[in-house]
C-alpha cells in the first residue's frame, strides 16, 4: 500500500500496500510497489510516500520469489533501499492491511492509496488426485526454499528419482534448476539452511517439464532455458521431433548423473495414487494437438493418453489474486481489481498496480511499465485536480493510533536494517551472502518488539 500526504505546501499522502508476506505482492522480481513509489517521488517533488508491508521485512517477491542463484536480479533492492531511506518515504512493516487497518481507514489518513499486492494463491489443476501427498504448488515450493515464513513447514518429500513439473514458465525452470543444481553451487546462495539440508538428501535425479501446447507457446525466457542447458552435472533430454525445422540445433547432451527434459502437447488428467493410496506415483496425460497459430493456439485432446511415472509433482500453472478488503471492488472471475489505467473503478483516490491490476502475466519490464502507468495516472489526477487535496490528512499519525489501539507494533526501515545485519552476519559465518530468518517472531525479537 502506498500513501500520499502533505509537504511544502503540497497537501497529499500516498500509501502503497504490498502485503508481501502472504504472497500478495506480485510474484515478480521487481515489485510494482517500489516501482510505483519511485516514479511518483521522482516526478512530484512535493509527494510523501508511506509503504506498508505485512511482514517485518521489505522487498516482497524480490526476497521470496527470485531464485537464490539469481543474485544479480536481487540487486534492485539497492535502489529500493535508497527510496525507503529517502526523507520523503516511510516504511511500516508487520502491518496486515484488511486486518490491522482497513482500506477505508487508510483513505481517511491519506489523499491517495495504491494497492500493489499480487497473487497470493495458485491456480488449481482441477483433476483427481491433485491433493495426494507428493503434489505441491510451485508457489509453496518456491516459498519453501526462499524462506517465506508461511511455507517453512512444507517439508517436501524428495525421496523419489523422478519429478514432474506441470508448466513451461520461468518459475517451472527455476524449480527444475534448484532440484538438479550441484550442492556446491547452492551453498553459495541465500537459499535457506533447512531447504539446503533437504536438497542434500534428495534422490531426485530426473525432472520432466510438461506443457499442454508446443515449443512456440512456452512462457519461459531464452535466458532461463540457457541456464538449464548449461547446468553442471545435468543433461538435457530434448526430442528433435518437437522442434520441426530446428532439428540440427537440438543435440543430445553429454552423459551426466542427472537429467531433465521438456515434454509438449500433454495435458494432465489425473494424478495417479500409489498402490496403498498414500501418495502420488505418476500422472495420466492426455496427448493434444494444436489448433491455431502462435500464442492463440489451443490444445485439443487427441483421445490418446500416456502415463508418466514420478513421485513428486509440482504444479506451476499460474497464480491468482484474492480480494483484500470488502471496501475494494474485486472481479473474482478474472482475479483483478476492476480499474482503468490503475484507477480503481468507482473509488476516487484508490489505485492499483501489479498483478492485481492486470492479472498474473508478464516479466520484469512488463511490471515496471505497468507500475509507471499507475503512477502516471495518479500524478495526472493530482495535477488535474481530480484528487481533493484541500483537507489535510494525518498520514501515518492516524494509522499509528489505529494500530496502537489494536496492539500492532509496526516495524520501521531502520528496524529492518537490524534484521538485515543479523542475516548477513549469520550468512557470513556459513559462507553465504545471508542466512534468512524465517520466523517472524524471531525477527521481532531481534529488534526488541
Amino acid at each position: 500500500m502506498m500513501m500520499l500526504r502533505e509537504r511544502a505546501g503540497y497537501r497529499g499522502g500516498l500509501t502503497i500496500e504490498s502485503d508481501g508476506a502472504s504472497g500478495r505482492q506480485a510474484a515478480l522480481p521487481s515489485p510494482p510497489l517500489y516501482d510505483t513509489a519511485q516514479h511518483i517521488l521522482k516526478h512530484h517533488g512535493g509527494a510523501l510516500v508511506d509503504i506498508y508491508e505485512k511482514l517485518p521485512v521489505p522487498f516482497g517477491l524480490v526476497r521470496f520469489g527470485v531464485a537464490p542463484d539469481h543474485p544479480e536480479v536481487k540487486n534492485v533492492t539497492n535502489t529500493f533501499t535508497q527510496t525507503a531511506r529517502s526523507g520523503r518515504c516511510g516504511f511500516y512493516g508487520n502491518v496486515t492491511v484488511g486486518r490491522d487497518v482497513t482500506v477505508p481507514e487508510l483513505q481517511r489518513a491519506y489523499h491517495a492509496v495504491v494497492l500493489s499486492y499480487g497473487a497470493e494463491d495458485n491456480r488449481v489443476l482441477g483433476i483427481p488426485g491433485e491433493n495426494l501427498p507428493g503434489v505441491y504448488s510451485a508457489r509453496a515450493f518456491v516459498g519453501w526454499y526462499n524462506g517465506l515464513p508461511e511455507n517453512q513447514d512444507l517439508k517436501p518429500d524428495l525421496s523419489c528419482e523422478t519429478a514432474l513439473i506441470l508448466g513451461h514458465g520461468n518459475v517451472a525452470l527455476d524449480i527444475a534448476r534448484i532440484l538438479l543444481s550441484p550442492l556446491q553451487l547452492l551453498r553459495k546462495t541465500d537459499i535457506t539452511d533447512s531447504s539446503l539440508a533437504a536438497l542434500a538428501c534428495s534422490k531426485v535425479k530426473r525432472v520432466w517439464l510438461v506443457g499442454r501446447r508446443g515449443p512456440l507457446q512456452v512462457a519461459f525466457t531464452i535466458k532461463e532455458l540457457r541456464e538449464m542447458i548449461n547446468l553442471p552435472g545435468a543433461r538435457a533430454v530434448l526430442d528433435p521431433a518437437d522442434f520441426t525445422g530446428l532439428e540440427s540445433a537440438v543435440k543430445a547432451g553429454a552423459a551426466a548423473p542427472r537429467e531433465w527434459g521438456l515434454k509438449f502437447q500433454r495435458s494432465p488428467q489425473e494424478v495417479l495414487p500409489s498402490a496403498d493410496g498414500r501418495r502420488a506415483r505418476g500422472v495420466r496425460m492426455a496427448l493434444t494437438r494444436l489448433e491455431g497459430l502462435g500464442d492463440s493456439a489451443k490444445a485439443i485432446p487427441t483421445g490418446d493418453v500416456e502415463e508418466l511415472e514420478c513421485g513428486l509433482v509440482l504444479s506451476s500453472i499460474g497464480y491468482r489474486s484474492l480480494p483484500l478488503d470488502p471496501a475494494v471492488p474485486f472481479d473474482s472471475q478474472r482475479g483483478v481489481i476492476p480499474n482503468s489505467s490503475g484507477r480503481v473503478e468507482g473509488v476516487p483516490g484508490l489505485y492499483c498496480s501489479g498483478w492485481v491490476k492486470r492479472g498474473p502475466t508478464g516479466v520484469i519490464i512488463t511490471t515496471m511499465n505497468d507500475s509507471f502507468d499507475t503512477a502516471q495516472s495518479l500524478l495526472e489526477d493530482l495535477q488535474g485536480g481530480v484528487l481533493d487535496l484541500s483537507p489535510s490528512r494525518e498520514g501515518f499519525g492516524l494509522v499509528e493510533s489505529i494500530l496502537h489501539s489494536r496492539g500492532v507494533r509496526p516495524v520501521s526501515f531502520s528496524d529492518w536494517e537490524k534484521i538485515d545485519a543479523a542475516e548477513v552476519a549469520r550468512g557470513k559465518a556459513a559462507g553465504k551472502p545471508r542466512e534468512k530468518i524465517v520466523d517472524p517472531a524471531e525477527m521481532l525479537r531481534i529488534i526488541g518488539h
